[in-house]
């Protein structure tokens, strides 16, 4: 292997994972809108909540699409085995996902067909479903899927397909496995501890904040009881790995325990997210005025998920293992682009610092004033 091609599938490694972190980052969003009638007890105080997520929903929508893009792009191996295999369970996210978009738009409009409590259910599907379902999907990294791939059905004029999926649910199968299902409800209780961390940020209301408070506390506990067992069940599972000899793959006791011991640094990067999470909840739980937490969580959770994903792809791990034939499984090595394909790519990714500055720009612009009850009583809003 050229050492160049080493550099950009790394390289490229990172940028899925960082995409990947701030997406998770960005639930808050879905969080949010699972939490609009425990926190809202009257109308104008749902119109805040939802006008408040309604100015970032695009942001995750968009994260979302870039981040199947990027692997689309880079490791179109992995795309075309989960995209085009574990399709039911990708589907089901992607329509969760549309008929937020859809609620968003017409929820507040004059004559709506379906109505606002229609439209708010839909957000209340895309917040339980779309969280959970995520979460088991990226969950497959750790627990592996049911495929086959073979690249010699390239030759095959009447049949040309690299990956088959092996049972008939294409994805939902998934859902059954325990670890999976713990990672997408430890990721939903997480969104909904920032969501209300970013509503006592956002929203200049006195009661929306203690009740905003009163919920990072209420969904603090099962998170942190639940990323704890999520924690210990993969650092003390069977991993695969990858021999760079001979292409084998096999299996090894405790992998993932040993990639962070043979990866200091991302365990110090870790620790250091689970650090800031923990601040940021323990400190907004107990204070009557602070008010920054979401930017601790939220650097705290970027961090955790790029250490989670950088397990799972890095030191000769298969980020996606076969779970009927091991040396299926795909690394980064196995399912990436040409170098070509890679370099090219590279040179466009130098605009996403561009990218992230707009939004910081945007978002700063859309947050100049917190959301008050008079502005909203002025007819100013538009979700």
């Amino acid at each position: 292997m050229e050492l160049n091609e080493f550099f950009y599938q790394h390289y490229w490694w990172f940028i899925i994972s960082l995409l990947g972190a701030l997406l998770v980052f960005l639930l808050f969003v879905q969080g949010g809108q699972t939490l609009l009638t425990t926190i809202a007890k009257k109308p104008i105080e749902k119109t805040m909540l939802v006008n408040s997520l309604g100015r970032k929903w695009e942001f995750t929508f968009t994260t979302l699409v870039v981040f199947g893009g990027a692997f689309f792009a880079s490791f179109p191996l992995f795309y075309s085995t989960s995209f085009g295999g574990a399709y039911w369970l990708w589907m089901a996210i992607l329509f969760s996902f549309i008929i937020q978009a859809v609620s968003y738009e017409y929820r507040s409009r004059k004559g709506n067909l379906l109505g606002t409590k229609v439209y708010d259910i839909f957000l209340l599907i895309n917040g339980v479903v779309g969280i959970i379902l995520l979460g088991v999907a990226v969950g497959t990294f750790f627990s592996g899927a049911d495929f086959k791939v073979d690249k010699e059905n390239l030759m095959d004029i009447y049949q040309p397909v690299i990956s088959t999926w092996v049972n008939p649910y294409h994805g939902l199968e998934a859902i059954a496995d325990w670890r999976n299902l713990l990672l997408g409800v430890t990721v939903f209780f997480l969104a909904r501890v920032q969501a209300s961390l970013y509503f006592m940020n956002n929203i200049a209301d006195e009661t929306i904040f203690n009740r905003a408070r009163r919920q990072v506390l209420i969904n603090a506990v099962p998170f942190v009881v639940l990323f704890l067992i999520f924690v210990g069940a993969t650092l003390t599972a069977d991993g695969y790995e990858l021999n760079p000899v001979n292409g084998e793959v096999f299996v090894r006791k405790y992998k993932y325990f040993f990639n962070l011991i043979e990866m200091p640094w991302v365990a110090v990067m870790f620790l250091i997210g689970v650090v800031s999470v923990l601040y940021a909840i323990i400190r907004a739980a107990f204070s009557k005025t602070w008010i920054c937490g979401i930017w601790y969580s939220g650097i705290g959770t970027v961090l955790v998920v790029l250490s989670l994903f950088f397990l799972a792809g890095y030191n000769n791990t298969p980020y996606y293992s076969s779970a009927v034939d091991l040396q299926s499984s795909l690394t980064i090595y196995n399912s990436s682009s040409s170098l070509f394909t890679l370099e090219v790519m590279t040179v466009v990714s130098f605009l996403v610092p561009f990218v992230l500055a707009y939004i910081v720009y945007a978002w700063r612009a859309m947050d100049k004033k917190p959301i008050t009850e008079q502005e909203m009583e002025s007819g100013e809003h538009t979700y």
